[in-house]
């Protein structure tokens, strides 16, 4: 079988063992992609009926399935492969998957997707614009999802935001021949409304999950702080790029600013370190903010919300300005 289809495999049955009741599709869904992988209910009812006919794992009606023996013992003595470089493939696959074209306002954008109680649909409009428009954000257009759309699954009682993802860069110079390596996620201090130094990064070589992820759970951003005082920390990438493409790639990021993708920082000189984040030699570095410091900003007012970042695409033009 499809070594792609193994590991999902293993995963589900990961996600089963470390429930403590029968777990059903959708639950499954929902925590795979929070580890990272981009996988609906759908495939995973297909992904368990395999499980099934192996024996590995046991039906309880409704309410889920669990592992039975046999899954136990697979599951423990399964060598699950590394996941080092999954993000950094991720990330290239929905950058050559992005087809927006700023002249013609045609094409995909790759988006985050969070989701929340409907009762705080308001504030989560007023916080996201807020962020958007001080340039915190990449996009100030948004797509509410409802929970009878069919192209994202939501829980029940939940209502979805779509935000255009900080990747979309990545497609863009892609498309205009720049290859672009995603570098750094950190926690960027802002001062006097600009960007001032790097005090956390994680490599995307290194990590299995999103780096920018695991900044948010972590609760470190004070986006509040910067949108309201102009001091604070906030989520942001480091992108290097061939110093061959320099002028090319401030073309493409000034085109998108046309259209409102935004959120580019001045890109750094060749050669040299940009906010601190070290670049390698015959590079320049661009820092990109956060698509998701707007949910950042809602957590830090109380509001409980769940985001699965670059999770799907979607026609920028049907997205909605706030």
């Amino acid at each position: 079988m499809d070594p792609q289809i193994e590991r999902k495999l293993i995963e589900i049955m990961r996600v089963i063992h470390e429930s403590d009741k029968p777990i059903g599709a959708r639950a499954i869904a929902d925590e795979l992609n929070n580890r990272g992988y981009d996988i609906g209910e759908r495939a995973v009812r297909y992904h368990l009926r395999i499980l099934d006919e192996r024996g590995f794992t046991c039906k309880h009606g409704y309410a889920g399935r669990t592992l039975t023996e046999l899954g136990e013992r697979e599951l423990s003595d399964a060598l699950i492969a590394d996941r080092f470089g999954f993000v950094i493939s991720r990330i290239e696959e929905m950058a050559y998957r992005t087809t927006y074209n700023p002249e013609t306002n045609e094409g995909v954008v790759p988006v985050n997707v969070s989701y929340f109680d409907k009762d705080d649909l308001e504030t989560v409009i007023e916080v996201i614009s807020y962020t958007a428009h001080e340039g915190y954000m990449i996009s100030s257009r948004v797509k509410i999802i409802e929970e009878d759309e069919e192209t994202v699954s939501l829980p029940p009682g939940k209502i979805g935001l779509a935000t255009v993802c900080s990747v979309v860069f990545d497609g863009l110079l892609l498309k205009a021949g720049i290859p672009v390596e995603p570098a750094y996620g950190g926690i960027l201090q802002i001062e006097n409304r600009k960007p001032v130094r790097f005090l956390d990064l994680i490599s995307y070589s290194g990590t299995s999950i999103d780096p920018i992820q695991i900044f948010m759970s972590r609760k470190t951003t004070s986006v509040l702080d910067v949108l309201e005082k102009g001091e604070g920390k906030i989520l942001a990438n480091m992108r290097q790029i061939n110093s061959s493409a320099y002028d090319r790639a401030n073309e493409v990021i000034k085109n998108a600013e046309k259209v409102g993708l935004g959120g580019c920082f001045p890109p750094g000189e060749i050669d040299e370190a940009l906010f601190g984040a070290p670049v390698e030699i015959g590079k320049f570095g661009i820092s990109i903010v956060g698509g998701i410091n707007g949910i950042c900003a809602l957590e830090e007012t109380g509001i409980k919300i769940k985001t699965n970042p670059v999770s799907a695409l979607m026609e920028y033009k049907s997205m909605t300005e706030i």
